[in-house]
């Protein structure tokens, strides 16, 4: 199973492109965690949000392959714990399909991709900015595989 992780934003910091760059490369290629940047649309004085919102959920939709099981963050969506995120991965991974995970800009995702998920998923009620969820969600993925797999990284 491959890991579509489709976010809004590009030019990270350094240490989010370390942060995530670490975890990524810790998951197995059977696994693997595959990071897509979209261009975040148009701010400032003036700019229509809702367009940029709207041209964003386009691209972010457009970038998902085939067949895939699309998850949103969100934070309306299910809170898990360690235990229980990877007991989802055991699903994705039986499920045999790809997984998409997206990851809106500063306004969140668009109403189009929030409907064309099979599911949302909340990191927490606390709202983080958007560079820290990659590395966030890439260490998370990370950690319910080695739970999945008996690795001692994960202790709790």
């Amino acid at each position: 199973m491959n890991i579509h992780f489709i976010c809004i934003g590009q030019r990270m910091p350094s240490w989010v492109q370390e942060g995530y760059g670490e975890y990524a490369k810790r998951m197995p290629s059977e696994c693997a965690l595959r990071l897509v940047e979209i261009a975040l649309g148009r701010r400032g004085k003036g700019a229509d949000i809702a367009r940029a919102l709207r041209d964003e959920g386009e691209r972010m939709l457009a970038a998902i392959p085939k067949g895939c099981q699309i998850l949103a963050l969100d934070v309306k969506g299910k809170s898990w714990d360690t235990e229980q995120l990877s007991g989802q991965m055991a699903e994705w991974m039986a499920d045999g399909r790809d997984l998409a995970l997206l990851v809106g800009g500063p306004e969140g995702l668009s109403d189009t991709c929030l409907q064309q998920a099979n599911g949302r998923w909340s990191l927490s009620a606390l709202t983080m900015p958007h560079p820290l969820v990659r590395v966030v969600v890439a260490e998370q993925l990370y950690r319910a595989l080695s739970l999945l797999r008996n690795h001692p990284y994960h202790r709790a």
